[in-house]
């Protein structure tokens, strides 16, 4: 990202990113979020509860077979959330947990890559998984990766052949008419046997276009 005009500014020392009235910000050991948009607005604030989770080989994840076609990439799961959610001027107040992740790159993606799945699940016991498939234009998978994280920390790196995602509905955009896999099952097969989640979304319109 980078500045200009005043209407974007981020921070080289720390967490300090801005988009207009929109706002990620750390404060001490906390992260807050501000936006004001049309008819809704949201003050949340994120308070880490593990440490973060380094995602490929310490943190170099690869997104291809070439080793050179790679992100830096953490993961912050299970953050403790509270705030507020405005609509038409009524504050909310909210508590949850949450997900945040933080990824750079210089290098593009092979030219193969047209798809890109992933999903970070906070899960029940404490531990956290995050996932990604990159799908190639006939739609199979290209490249898969995953950490796994269980609830006593013990990190368990996910290799291409021991993850897959399933379709099992597809959504078409009624602006662009484009077809997306909306609800999925992610299958892991790891050294203790298999285990399997349903990925349903709460809506299906998420297109960014």
């Amino acid at each position: 990202m980078r500045a200009g005009f005043g209407l974007a500014e981020a921070s080289v020392d720390r967490t300090d990113v801005r988009i207009r009235d929109w706002s990620l910000a750390s404060e001490g050991t906390s992260l807050s979020a501000r936006v004001a948009a049309e008819g809704f607005g949201f003050a949340l604030q994120f308070t880490p509860t593990s440490t973060p989770m380094l995602n490929g080989d310490q943190g170099y994840s690869q997104k291809g077979p070439a080793a050179t076609s790679a992100s830096y990439y953490y993961s912050l799961p299970g953050l403790s959330v509270a705030g507020t959610v405005s609509r038409a001027g009524v504050a909310t107040p909210v508590t949850g947990r949450a997900w945040l992740d933080h990824e750079w790159s210089s290098a593009p993606l092979d030219a193969e890559s047209v798809g890109w799945d992933w999903v970070g699940l906070n899960l029940d016991d404490g531990g956290a998984l995050m996932a990604i498939q990159i799908r190639d234009a006939m739609g199979a998978a290209f490249w898969s990766a995953g950490t796994l994280r269980r609830a006593d920390g013990r990190i368990v790196r996910l290799q291409p052949d021991q993850m897959r995602f399933a379709t099992n509905r597809l959504w078409r955009s009624p602006r662009t008419g484009t077809e997306y896999p909306v609800e999925r099952t992610l299958s892991l097969r790891l050294p203790s046997g298999e285990s399997r989640w349903l990925l349903k979304p709460l809506f299906d319109d998420q297109e960014l276009d």
